[in-house]
């Protein structure tokens, strides 16, 4: 009876044995079946890359039709390694939607947008049709071109046609100085930039507007080399850095400083947000030769009114971005506009400036500038295609000349 039990129990052991023996083959098999998949994985990302670098490199070397069929032809076997279920991935969702809104923000960017909402520092009254006018892209054009004044300051604006500010501006027109320029570039200073490679592309054009402190020296590679205009923000004048500093003296400067809601020039010139008028004229005196601008303080609220009147909702009642200004004084100035990494690209990031180490998803998505709303018109108005989007991070406006109205 003893002998029949121990039987019993060296049986169920050894079925013990078995079955924890065939769960440990059955667990390594399925490892190595995870780590075949992530090696593939690997391997599909990594030609993936090569892929992208590709197509890169063949944009900005040639414009040919030949480097262009090259591109597509390579854009087709990227497509072709990701599959079929990537493709819908790859054609929407890596682009930005020009129907974006508060929607698409994260909580906090969303309390800060409401925080704006309330505070009004600027005592934005909007009185105009919207939100949520709907155009078609030659109409808004056309919206565009007719509403927003894009004029500089002159001599014979009051008070800058007093005595204390003879000979300070610039006695020629900008428009009669640039005289139409053809195919223009807008670089932003967005961090996507870095390891664009995209500086020959941008050379290559008429003229380049860069903002405020963007620097081009060790960055030539990817932001290019030449600088035709350069648009500040008056914080960035009044500073001492900027009497010093010979990045500015290269090109036509443009100033631009916020004003209260709609305020014309003289009620502007007595209470500017950034007191950058003793810092202008020293500049002048110092490089008497440069042209140097002073935007009119109506401009940023037209266009912002046109935000406003687009816009799916309420958007901030502060100033457009720069980034925005440049836009539409280019659009005035050019035949064609290319405008690089404003909408971002596959290299997307949250580095908000090339040459700095800042990150704030605020940069691309906007906080106290309206810059969600300001990204959706430029991609409504984009004439390129969503690949170039992706790839190389530009979109291409027509220049307000070659709208018909």
């Amino acid at each position: 009876m003893v002998h029949r039990k121990v039987k019993k129990k060296f049986r169920c052991i050894v079925l013990v044995c078995l079955l924890f023996a065939t769960i440990c083959v059955w667990k390594d098999m399925k490892k190595g079946d995870e780590y075949d998949s992530l090696q593939l994985r690997r391997k599909e990302f990594q030609a993936s890359k090569s892929l992208q670098k590709k197509i890169v490199d063949s944009n900005f070397r040639s414009v040919s039709s030949n480097s262009i069929q090259d591109t597509l032809r390579g854009k087709q076997d990227l497509r072709r390694l990701r599959g079929p279920s990537k493709t819908k991935l790859e054609n929407s969702h890596l682009v930005w939607n020009r129907d974006s809104s508060s929607k698409n923000i994260n909580p906090k960017l969303k309390n800060v947008w409401k925080y704006y909402l309330k505070l009004n520092k600027y005592n934005v009254s909007y009185k105009g049709p919207g939100p949520g006018v709907k155009f078609s892209a030659e109409s808004l054009s056309c919206h565009l071109r007719d509403r927003v004044n894009v004029s500089m300051v002159d001599a014979s604006d009051f008070p800058f046609n007093t005595s204390e500010w003879k000979g300070f501006l610039p006695k020629e027109n900008i428009r009669t100085m640039t005289r139409l320029w053809g195919q223009c570039a807008v670089v932003s200073s967005a961090g996507s930039l870095k390891s664009s490679q995209l500086g020959p592309e941008i050379d290559d054009h008429d003229a380049i507007l860069r903002f405020n402190a963007a620097p081009t020296d060790n960055f030539q590679l990817d932001v290019g080399t030449k600088t035709t205009i350069r648009l500040m923000n008056s914080q960035l004048v009044k500073g001492q850095r900027f009497l010093k500093d010979s990045l500015y003296n290269e090109g036509i400067l443009v100033v631009w400083d916020p004003s209260v809601y709609h305020s014309d020039i003289p009620k502007w010139y007595k209470n500017p947000e950034y007191g950058f008028f003793e810092n202008y004229k020293s500049y002048r005196k110092l490089h008497p030769n440069q042209p140097f601008y002073i935007l009119k303080p109506q401009m940023p609220w037209e266009l912002w009114d046109i935000l406003q009147e687009m816009a799916p909702e309420e958007i901030q009642p502060n100033p457009p971005s720069s980034g925005m200004l440049g836009i539409i004084l280019m659009m005035t100035l050019c035949d064609q506009v290319d405008i690089y990494e404003f909408l971002p690209s596959m290299r997307k990031t949250d580095l908000c400036h090339y040459y700095g180490k800042f990150f704030d998803t605020a940069c691309t998505m906007g906080s106290y500038h309206p810059l969600l709303y300001e990204k959706n018109l430029v991609k409504f108005l984009n004439q390129g295609t969503d690949a170039d989007i992706y790839i190389l991070g530009k979109a291409t406006l027509l220049g307000f000349q070659n709208i018909c109205c």
